[in-house]
């Protein structure tokens, strides 16, 4: 009976590792390729792209006058971007201080449809009833700021034919508490390095919900969607319709993130809820349309989906490293040296191309916490312990 279980449990192994593996390898190829992709985008000295960005923001009043401040201080000729913000159901100062700011200002009330994608959506009608001329489209977070280049770098990349554009999203002050840091790390390799491979490779980076623009006439054929992770929804069909979405890695974003895990744990649950239910719905039909077409960029597009994320993938290693020992077979020290190294050397070479400072480096050192809290999220997440309502995430300022 010893040697049944012993067998199955050897069986499980080698499935388990085979797959991780698998992974591994192919974010290890993401890697390489990454390191030969171009990052800075030649601009024009008389840039053309008249620019209208949207701003959604629920109760954004502490933390909207700084985007809002940095964005009229663009290195961009002012008459070529308007700013727009959408106060939605706010209950606090967010449309003052947004009118304060010169920007054009749109109060939205409506307590049945919430939340980002539908005041994204209502945002748009009211640009276009204004009939007021733009090229493109922007969206950011009310808690961001962008880089002085951002809009000169879209406008170059809008003039050579790119249609729709994500910006390097990233985190505002990382070095703070080791949450922020942890999370920094994801983002990293999520929203830098594996874009950058993924342009190298011809695939499409995909949209983070940050940092987006789009040519005008991309969304007035794809009307956005209000899932609960819209910006990956409205990728998916913009790819199945044939767009490809382009990386700016010279285009920053930075947001500000939650500084505890506690305070993190709506936004996260909101996101895995919203990825799950895009695995779903989107994912056999990518594989199967991809596998017809004979297309890299929809396959591509159908594995980003199945790879879990970072904290996952690094504790799965970490078992298979155990299950290993226990083998004591070379062949599973092997394959576990294999995944361990690889994901190593993946999460290593993306600190390296962003030239993280130090304290990003330390808060690796936190890695097992921010793994049993991830685990303890899936845990509620498949026993349906958090309801579907849109919850705006905690901020650190007061």
């Amino acid at each position: 009976m010893m040697s049944l279980v012993w067998l199955l449990l050897t069986i499980l192994y080698w499935i388990a590792g085979s797959v991780l593996a698998l992974m591994i390898a192919y974010l290890l190829l993401l890697t390489v390729a990454a390191f030969f992709a171009r990052r800075v985008t030649p601009v024009r000295d008389q840039p053309t792209t008249r620019f209208a960005i949207m701003i959604p923001a629920h109760n954004e009043e502490r933390l909207l006058p700084d985007l809002l401040a940095n964005l009229n201080q663009l290195d961009y000729p002012r008459e070529l971007y308007s700013i727009h913000v959408v106060a939605d159901n706010c209950t606090d100062r967010t449309a003052a201080v947004a009118t304060a700011h010169g920007a054009h200002v749109y109060e939205r009330f409506d307590q049945t449809l919430r939340g980002k994608g539908y005041a994204l959506e209502w945002l748009l009608q009211q640009i276009w009833q204004r009939n007021e001329p733009h090229d493109a489209i922007v969206i950011l977070d009310a808690d961001s700021v962008v880089s002085t280049n951002f809009l000169r770098v879209m406008d170059a990349r809008l003039a050579r034919g790119e249609r729709v554009i994500q910006a390097y999203y990233t985190v505002r002050q990382p070095e703070g508490a080791w949450s922020a840091g942890i999370r920094a790390v994801a983002l990293i390799v999520l929203h830098y390095l594996r874009p950058l491979g993924r342009m190298a490779l011809g695939g499409s980076t995909g949209l983070k919900g940050n940092g987006m623009v789009f040519a005008a006439e991309i969304v007035r054929r794809h009307r956005w969607t209000a899932s609960l992770t819209e910006d990956i929804e409205y990728h998916m069909a913009l790819i199945l319709a044939g767009e490809r979405a382009m990386f700016a890695p010279d285009a920053v974003v930075w947001a500000e993130m939650p500084d505890s895990l506690r305070a993190a744990q709506s936004q996260n649950e909101r996101w895995e809820r919203g990825r799950m239910e895009m695995v779903r719905n989107y994912v056999p039909q990518l594989l199967r349309e991809g596998i017809r077409r004979r297309s890299f960029l929809l396959i591509d597009a159908a594995i980003e989906q199945l790879i879990p994320p970072f904290s996952v993938v690094t504790g799965a290693s970490i078992l298979i490293a155990l299950g290993a020992g226990a083998l004591r077979d070379p062949a599973a020290l092997a394959l576990a040296g294999f995944i361990l190294g690889g994901q190593i050397a993946y999460i290593l070479s993306g600190l390296i191309l962003v030239r993280a400072p130090w304290p990003i480096y330390r808060s690796l050192l936190f890695t097992p916490f921010f793994i049993v809290w991830k685990l303890w999220l899936y845990a509620r997440l498949a026993l349906g312990i958090k309801p579907r309502d849109w919850i705006r995430t905690a901020r650190n300022r007061p």
